[in-house]
């Protein structure tokens, strides 16, 4: 599984990022052109797993399901508040994933929040809450290859 990540804190505009780079409002299938010409299908899921309550074996199986080779989603950095065990931190979602032989092609960390997770190609986007929407898109677009 090749995956595309999104990390920040509430209030980073993680979802809204998300939809302006695929279209995707929840979850869907999308073509993505990258900028060597090649298309690649992705499957995106909006929301943040720990929000949404999906643990990260959960998430496996139901990106398994979808038969798509790539996958964006998104983090919070630090565990759910309310429910830390089965939702925990970014960092060990990743663990999870990269037992699981996932590889993270590209990662972007949204917001100040300074997590900087044991993967490669992680590019840090700390205004990302006061730029332009549209803007914060084209910089993870670039970072990410995308066309």
């Amino acid at each position: 599984m090749n995956a595309y990540l999104i990390i920040g804190e509430p209030g980073t505009r993680k979802s809204s990022l998300l939809r302006s780079l695929t279209g995707c409002f929840n979850r869907n299938y999308r073509d993505i052109e990258l900028l060597d010409g090649t298309t690649i299908k992705l499957y995106a899921r909006v929301s943040t797993l720990q929000e949404s309550k999906t643990n990260a074996r959960d998430f496996i199986a139901e990106v398994a399901k979808r038969d798509c080779p790539n996958v964006i989603f998104s983090l919070l950095p630090d565990p759910n508040p309310l429910f830390p065990i089965p939702y925990p931190d970014a960092q060990s979602y990743i663990d999870t994933f990269l037992e699981a032989g996932w590889h993270f092609v590209r990662t972007a960390v949204v917001g100040v929040h300074p997590i900087s997770p044991t993967i490669p190609h992680v590019a840090h986007f700390p205004r990302a809450a006061s730029q332009p929407i549209n803007i914060v898109a084209r910089n993870i677009r670039a970072h990410f290859e995308w066309y």
